[in-house]
């Protein structure tokens, strides 16, 4: 018989001879036959048991004399009559002496089962339950080892109501399970680029998105570390945030009850002036999806006209369902930690997924209470106590006039092109609004629940009653209730529709490998990211295979970093722009970046052509002119 040393849990997708090898190596390999004692506690073969509650205290464990008793394994070939005679009179000793034939074809039987030594005595656990004790009543081996009787025994564990119990409780607990996905590791040319990663992989081995953000950055600047070493040192330096703030948020509900959530302000970067970055309030943050949000806004920032440090911060608290008067006693109270960090010349947020000009209004106004000045703003919150007419359109429109700048490029235009679009958010619907005034047409938006597709395109009348639905907090699917040549599909992406232009719009990671290959199929050869770092490497790699052009986050989104600017500037302030200033300039800082980074494209070799162009050229430009500052300011 095989005896376990400590815990082994069996696979259920092992075969039966990889079974018995993996226990070899984990297990003490005992002779055929053999006995070993059981211990069951008592109560075990109580028929009253399926009465007793399932869901309780902890289970009794055995006295210090059972223990004494039964710390020895008793080893003997086999039990004579005589033997079993004695046994017998022997009613004081909570224990059996079951007779242990172990064959190799019986491993599939056994996979339900392990047996483990506990507090010095061996026990037979429920691969499932990870417990022992009364829901193994019987001898799971059979009283002689005989297939029936191990049928029996299985029958009887996956029977047993304890057993049900637990795959009932595990089953209930399936959407709260993280399961931990393997960090996709790309192959780089160079050993010095792949040491970077080495070293964040070994520092922040759990911080997926982090790790995914910095392995797509070095691999964008393979070529220009290899030119310069000095660059590594820069690049070590770059990838440790400057500062990094996580503090506790407590708060009161309508109904007086205290909850507390977990908030976060990573400042990456201040090498080429105060930092810009947004706030996210969502279920999902956390330090990984913060200093991921953090660094892409630092290179963001860097390649934009403007010269600004990166940032990012938020909350896992959930606006969804909250109340105004909620919302406002948490925004106050994540501003009363986070105020003495903020500034217009120290970092100053904006708006991002779960924060709109309701919950910026809040922040701001307690930051003013706090500081007691009402020197800069945030950007993003309404035009009539501070900021610029379009701020919020801004990172929308910017995506539409990056969009514009490549089909120019290649003597198109976006009239007439079927346009993809996911998220249903202020950037989504604003793109869905630009591409309108373009002459393309754009067909689809989503929400967390599905996605709505419009054959017949979306018009302003359209776009009006989305966002309606949107402040009502209603689904998608009341859409397609009103217009029949639409339908919302439940539980699916957009990927799989025709198109010619796709904007992923939603969050980060949204685009995997099966969602890349439905666009190549479907036709579309252009993909501006709206969202940061929405595809996964594996898309991207699918992607570029297929020579699908990608508008980098970093430059298609700098739209909203020169607004925010733009509104920052003491002339804003007393001056609003007129719409069509505003777009006038919003156009002329796009067009400055999609320039930048096509040069430095260029200038490290890549073909304009390619679909890896603006990616690179994107990620070299911003790198530069960060380590031109950082080296220029010395080691800080």
């Amino acid at each position: 018989m095989l005896l376990p040393v400590g815990r082994l849990g069996m696979n259920s997708t092992m075969d039966d001879m990889n079974l018995i090898q993996q226990a070899q190596r984990h297990l003490v390999v005992r002779e055929l036959g053999e006995e070993i004692d059981l211990e069951i506690g008592p109560g075990d073969d109580d028929q009253s048991f399926t009465n007793t509650s399932l869901i309780g205290g902890p289970p009794r464990e055995p006295s210090v004399e059972d223990n004494d008793d039964t710390k020895q394994m008793v080893m003997v070939s086999q039990l004579s009559n005589d033997d079993q005679d004695v046994s017998k009179l022997q009613p004081t000793k909570r224990k059996k002496k079951v007779v242990k034939r172990w064959r190799e074809e019986w491993a599939d039987t056994y996979k339900w089962a392990y047996v483990d030594v506990k507090e010095g005595t061996a026990r037979i656990f429920c691969s499932v339950c990870r417990e022992y004790g009364r829901k193994h009543r019987r001898n799971p081996y059979g009283n002689e080892g005989s297939r029936n009787m191990q049928m029996s025994a299985l029958e009887e564990h996956n029977n047993s109501l304890l057993h049900k119990e637990a795959l009932r409780l595990q089953m209930a607990s399936k959407d709260k399970i993280v399961v931990d996905k393997p960090t996709y590791v790309k192959v780089l040319m160079s050993k010095t680029a792949g040491s970077i990663v080495e070293a964040v992989l070994k520092r922040d081995p759990n911080e997926v998105e982090f790790i995914q953000s910095v392995q797509e950055a070095v691999h964008a600047l393979e070529r220009v570390i290899a030119k310069n070493s000095h660059y590594v040192n820069i690049m070590e330096r770059l990838l440790e945030p400057e500062r990094t703030l996580i503090f506790r948020v407590p708060w009161v509900d309508d109904r007086g009850e205290t909850h507390v959530n977990r908030g976060f302000r990573v400042q990456f970067n201040q090498a080429l002036g105060p930092c810009r970055g947004g706030i996210r309030f969502h279920p999902s943050m956390n330090l990984s999806i913060v200093k991921f949000l953090a660094f892409e806004q630092t290179l963001k920032n860097a390649l934009s006209p403007y010269k600004l440090g990166g940032a990012a911060g938020g909350s896992d608290f959930d606006p969804k369902g909250k109340s105004d008067n909620e919302i406002m006693r948490f925004c106050q109270s994540f501003m009363n930690e986070l105020y003495r960090y903020l500034g217009p010349d120290q970092d100053l947020p904006s708006e991002e997924m779960g924060v709109g000009t309701r919950e910026m209004g809040y922040l701001f106004g307690q930051y003013r209470r706090l500081a007691g000045h009402f020197q800069g703003s945030f950007t993003g919150p309404r035009i009539f106590w501070s900021g610029s007419s379009l701020r919020t359109e801004a990172t929308g429109y910017g995506l539409v006039f990056f969009a514009q700048l490549m089909l120019a490029d290649m003597n198109k235009e976006l009239k007439g092109l079927r346009c993809v679009v996911s998220g249903s958010g202020k950037i989504a619907m604003h793109v869905v609004e630009k591409l309108l005034a373009y002459g393309a047409l754009p067909i689809s938006v989503s929400d967390s629940k599905g996605y709505l597709v419009d054959e017949d395109g979306f018009d302003y009348m359209k776009i009006s009653f989305l966002r309606d639905i949107k402040a009502q907090q209603r689904s998608l699917r009341d859409y397609s209730k009103t217009y029949a040549r639409s339908k919302y599909y439940d539980e699916a992406k957009p990927w799989s529709e025709r198109c010619d232009v796709a904007f992923p719009c939603a969050s980060q990671n949204e685009i995997d490998q099966s969602d890349a290959i439905n666009l190549v199929n479907s036709g579309c050869r252009i993909l501006v990211e709206g969202s940061n770092m929405p595809c996964t490497p594996e898309a991207v790699d699918v992607l570029r295979k297929a020579n699908v052009l990608i508008a980098p986050a970093m430059a298609a989104g700098a739209g909203g970093v020169a607004a925010g600017e733009l509104e920052m500037n003491h002339e804003c302030n007393l001056m609003h722009w007129s719409p069509e200033d505003f777009e006038s300039k919003l156009q002329e800082a796009m067009k400055q970046t999609y320039q930048r980074a096509l040069k430095a494209a260029t200038d490290f070799g890549f073909q304009k052509e390619s679909p890896e162009a603006l990616v690179h050229g994107a990620a070299i430009s911003a790198f530069l002119t960060i380590a031109q500052g950082m080296t220029d300011q010395g080691c800080v």
